[in-house]
């Protein structure tokens, strides 16, 4: 599978740096979109 260290550390490397991207579009995504409110249909007084 690897035939060197470096070759798996540039894997995780790799692997990781993509999850933290992934991550970091995750929360870009989330900052665009509107906030919703706290009462929602569950939370409606009657």
């Amino acid at each position: 599978m690897f035939t060197t260290d470096s070759e798996f550390f540039l894997t995780v490397h790799r692997t990781h740096s993509a999850e933290l991207r992934a991550e970091a579009a995750r929360d870009r995504l989330a900052r665009t979109l509107p906030q919703r409110s706290a009462r929602g249909w569950l939370t409606r007084r009657r």
